[in-house]
C-alpha cells in the first residue's frame, strides 16, 4: 500500500478480498494498520526480524454493536476453583453479573481478582466449577471456549497493567482492538466513539504508546477494548499507578460507558471508595473466597467486613 491514496488502498482491498473469495490464498507484508486488520484472517508481527505476536480470527462470529442496548446477556459462575500448579487462588467462588450492571469485585491485592477475571476472559483454566455465559437466550460454557472464541462472544478485558504494544502507535493498538469480524464490520464508528468517550487520544493517535503517559495508557487501553464493540467489558485494576485524580477520572468515564452505552461492567478494583460511585453492587473477595455478597452499594457499605477491611470500623 506504499505511496497509495486512501482511495487507491480501498481499491487495492477489494481487489484482495475478492481474490480471497475464490480460495486464493494470500500473504501480505504490510504496516497500515487500518488495511491489515480489515483484509486479514491471521496477523504475525515482526519486532527486529523476529516474530513476537501471533493471531487466529476465530471460526464464527455474532453481530454486535457497541452502542445498542445489551437486551439479554447474563454471566453465572458457580463453585469456581483456580489456580497456578499447586497453588490455588481461587475457592468455590460464586457470582453473577445481569444486562447492564455494573459490578464490583473487591479485594486487596493476592486475593484472587485477576485469577477470576482470567478465568472468565479464557486466560486461566478452572479446576473446578462453572462459567456460563448466556447471550439472547443461548448459554456458553466458558470452561470449554478458547480465549479467542469467548473475544467473539463479546467480552473484553482490559488487562490490570494495561498491556499495550508499546512500540506501536495509539491508533495502530485500537485497531488491533478491532480484530474480530463484528467489530471490523464498525471500525468507523467504534474509533469515533473511542475519541469520543476519550477526547485526548485523538490528538496523540500518531503517538507511540510506550511514551504516554499511564493516565494515557490506561484511556487507550479501555478504548482499546471498545474498539471490539463489546458486550461484556472485564476491567482489571482500573486504578493501578494512577494518581487519585487520575483514578477518579477513570473510574468516571467506567460508569459513563455503562450509563450512555449499555454496556454490562465486571470491575475488579482495590479502591473500595472509588468502585462504589458507580457500581450497581459488588462482592469482596478474600484469600480467594467471596464473603461478601451484597445486592446493593448500600449493603455493601454497612457490612460489618467492608468496615473493618475498607471504611476503619470495628466489626
Amino acid at each position: 500500500m506504499a505511496g497509495l491514496s486512501s482511495s487507491e488502498v480501498d481499491e487495492v482491498l477489494d481487489l484482495l478480498m475478492s481474490l480471497a473469495d475464490h480460495d486464493i490464498t494470500i500473504i501480505m507484508i504490510e504496516h497500515i494498520m487500518q488495511a491489515v486488520m480489515r483484509f486479514s484472517d491471521r496477523v504475525m508481527c515482526l519486532d527486529a526480524a523476529r516474530s513476537s505476536r501471533s493471531a487466529h480470527r476465530p471460526k464464527s462470529w455474532l453481530t454486535s454493536a457497541c452502542r445498542r442496548p445489551i437486551l439479554a446477556l447474563s454471566l453465572a459462575i458457580n463453585n469456581l476453583d483456580a489456580g497456578y500448579g499447586a497453588v490455588k487462588a481461587l475457592r468455590g467462588v460464586t457470582l453473577n453479573v445481569e444486562a447492564g450492571e455494573t459490578v464490583a469485585l473487591l479485594g486487596t491485592n493476592g486475593n484472587g481478582k485477576s485469577t477470576l477475571m482470567k478465568c472468565v476472559a479464557g486466560l486461566v483454566r478452572p479446576q473446578r466449577g462453572s462459567m456460563s455465559l448466556t447471550i439472547d437466550g443461548m448459554a456458553h460454557d466458558l470452561t470449554r471456549l478458547s480465549a479467542e472464541a469467548i473475544v467473539d462472544l463479546g467480552v473484553a478485558l482490559v488487562p490490570e497493567g494495561r498491556r499495550l504494544f508499546p512500540k506501536l502507535t495509539v491508533l495502530e493498538n485500537l485497531m488491533l482492538g478491532a480484530f474480530r469480524k463484528a467489530a471490523r464490520r464498525n471500525i468507523d464508528r467504534n474509533l469515533a466513539l473511542a475519541f469520543e468517550t476519550f477526547p485526548a487520544l485523538k490528538g496523540l493517535q500518531s503517538q507511540l504508546a510506550g511514551t504516554m503517559s499511564g493516565g494515557q495508557q490506561q484511556m487507550l487501553a479501555i478504548a482499546r477494548a471498545l474498539m471490539s464493540s463489546p458486550r461484556l467489558l472485564l476491567i482489571d485494576e482500573p486504578s493501578v499507578g494512577l494518581s487519585p485524580l487520575l483514578v477518579s477520572q477513570t473510574i468516571a468515564k467506567i460508569g459513563e460507558l455503562n450509563q450512555h452505552l449499555g454496556l454490562t461492567v465486571l470491575m475488579a478494583e482495590q479502591n473500595f471508595n472509588q468502585a462504589i460511585r458507580i457500581a450497581d453492587r459488588g462482592y469482596i473477595i478474600v484469600h480467594g473466597e467471596i464473603v461478601v455478597a451484597a445486592s446493593s452499594v448500600d449493603e455493601l457499605r454497612g457490612n460489618d467486613i467492608v468496615k473493618r477491611l475498607y471504611l476503619g470500623g470495628v466489626a
